[in-house]
């Protein structure tokens, strides 16, 4: 129905409605018109035109009941249109059969969804990381230019021209629009997980930037963690990756207070999100069930274990720790050695830990130095302790994360 310009003159409510459909559908119509066309290009110029008319039309006429069906019928005719305007179309169309799969799709399966198709060509592996996560965030989740830079503070021309880098870079190595099959599935599927991931990470505790915690970039990567889930829901990573999404979004009201970063031990656990929670802990369990354990699913039950207990004293640590035993077995990488040491401080005290980070050669890496800090401040250490904190607080691009650093610094050196 059309808007109530007495309960809201200023259509403020209808424009973030048309909004929030138009990042709900975006991936899906995109993702409908390459499939169509065989040009990201032409789709994702059809599909802003499609938005320019339902800000034009639907104040007036109202919501259709099929929003998505509405922008996907009106961004064809704008492709089609401008198809037949331009007079190199039948060399578009012949560089476009070479891109386009004509491989009937499977009738069952996920196969069949066009934004999963999608997904995988932005995580090509031909594409360089940063490219894959600004083409998904476009493409999938119809963020702006202006909004992708400035998630990752890249000015707009640059974030602009990265993208138009890697859509070329998709026509000229002629990158299929399908799903791998098989192995090259398996192969490929760390690479859209990851970009998911990073996503989630930079909303979860900007690297950098006046906002600590984007909760955009939050919601967008769990919207994508769902469709991922709904069109593979036999990939136990995929559900282990939406899990630790929830377990750690739930958290996020009580991430930062005062503008300063609040540590998992000090959070009011009364605040958590108990529903995403709930959500997260079926997850983890359906993994369990299935036992094929993997990097994902291993780090949900870790925060699985973690929102399990009402009280931080309640922590099961020793389930934390063989947990992390267990992902070393998968990734003997030094970050997942020193979160274990966390786990080790708990069980057998701040000195066994610290002599196993203290082996770890993660100098450059900023949670190493705040994790050597708080161990030393344990141990009473102070001037080692203060002068962890010093190289933490320098290393550390997250203003909240700073504030609580320094607070920490200055409580040893307080007379």
């Amino acid at each position: 129905m059309p808007a109530d310009s007495s309960t809201d003159p200023s259509g403020a409510a209808l424009e973030r409605e048309i909004t929030r459909i138009y990042r709900a559908e975006h991936g899906r119509v995109v993702a409908s018109l390459v499939r169509r066309f065989g040009d990201i290009d032409i789709a994702e110029e059809a599909v802003g035109e499609a938005l320019l008319a339902a800000v034009e039309r639907w104040p007036v006429d109202g919501i259709p009941p099929n929003p998505g069906g509405w922008l996907t019928t009106t961004a064809v005719r704008r492709a089609i249109d401008r198809i037949r305007r331009e007079s190199t179309r039948d060399a578009r169309h012949q560089q476009a059969v070479m891109m386009y799969d004509h491989t009937p799709p499977d009738p069952t399966g996920p196969v069949t969804d066009d934004r999963l198709r999608l997904i995988f060509t932005c995580c090509h592996p031909a594409l360089a990381p940063e490219a894959r996560v600004a083409l998904t965030l476009r493409l999938l989740g119809g963020l702006t230019v202006a909004e992708i830079g400035q998630a990752f503070l890249v000015p707009e021309t640059t974030m602009a021209q990265r993208i138009t880098r890697a859509k070329r870079k998709i026509k000229d190595a002629r990158i299929p629009y399908r799903v791998p099959e098989g192995g090259d599935l398996e192969q490929r599927m760390p690479a859209v997980l990851a970009v998911v991931y990073l996503v989630f990470n930079e909303g979860y505790l900007a690297t950098s930037g006046d906002d600590p915690v984007r909760a955009d970039l939050c919601d967008e990567a769990i919207r994508l963690g769902r469709v991922l889930r709904e069109l593979l829901p036999e990939v136990t990573e995929v559900a282990g990756l939406l899990a630790l999404m929830l377990l750690i979004d739930a958290r996020r009201s009580t991430r930062v207070a005062g503008g300063e970063l609040v540590p998992l031990d000090e959070q009011d656990r009364g605040r958590w999100d108990r529903s995403l929670i709930a959500e997260g802990h079926v997850l983890v369990r359906e993994c369990l069930a299935r036992n094929r354990p993997g990097h994902y699913q291993l780090l949900a039950a870790v925060n699985a274990v973690h929102t399990d207990a009402t009280d931080a004293r309640d922590t099961d640590w020793s389930q934390i720790a063989a947990l992390y035993d267990q992902l070393y077995a998968l990734a003997p990488t030094p970050v997942v050695a020193l979160n274990r040491a966390v786990a080790v401080a708990e069980l057998d005290g701040p000195e066994v830990a610290l002599a196993v980070v203290d082996r770890l050669e993660l100098t450059a890496y900023h949670p190493w130095h705040a994790t050597r800090a708080d161990l030393l401040r344990r141990l009473g250490r102070s001037a080692e302790a203060v002068a962890a904190y010093d190289a933490a607080i320098a290393a550390a691009g997250n203003d909240a994360e700073r504030a609580y650093l320094r607070r920490r610094r200055a409580q040893l050196t307080a007379p």
